[in-house]
């Protein structure tokens, strides 16, 4: 085998096995099968406990057979109605914390500042909070969580 041939060959086993650590890692990064999030509505308060105006922090406990969560969300009531909003910052997940006194939730980690509308104000948050759907039946106020189920 002269070197001509040895180098095509040796080429040819290269991309292959380069070909074949793509397709490995692809295969392993990507599942097949991907999990689709579901929405589950949980009990969070009596329709009388909302805030008659502003900004409100509600806790709340969700229990189901594979994990307990123990979480909280934000609730604001005003002329346009009700909206409920994540408590997790859009940039890595951080907790936000409401100011009443600069009206705005702010995100301590990273400096991300966003409205009382949830719209980003500053800060490196990608997008606004993340508002939460919601129901209120017979007097009672459920969020929607969105879990891998």
């Amino acid at each position: 085998m002269d070197r001509r041939d040895f180098l095509k060959r040796f080429i040819k086993a290269f991309f292959f096995a380069l070909s074949l650590s793509i397709i490995s890692i692809i295969s392993y990064i990507y599942p097949t099968k991907i999990k689709q999030k579901k929405t589950f509505y949980i009990y969070l308060t009596e329709e009388e406990n909302l805030p008659k105006i502003g900004i409100r922090r509600f806790e709340y406990i969700f229990k189901n057979e594979e994990k307990t969560i123990n979480s909280f969300v934000f609730l604001k009531k005003d002329d346009k109605g009700l909206a409920v909003f994540s408590p997790f910052c859009t940039h890595l997940g951080c907790l936000v914390k409401w100011n009443n006194i600069q009206k705005e939730f702010i995100c301590a980690c990273h400096g991300g500042r966003f409205d009382v509308e949830g719209k980003v104000i500053a800060g490196p948050p990608p997008m606004p909070l993340e508002r939460l759907p919601f129901d209120i039946k017979d007097g009672k106020v459920y969020i929607g969580i969105k879990l891998y189920g």
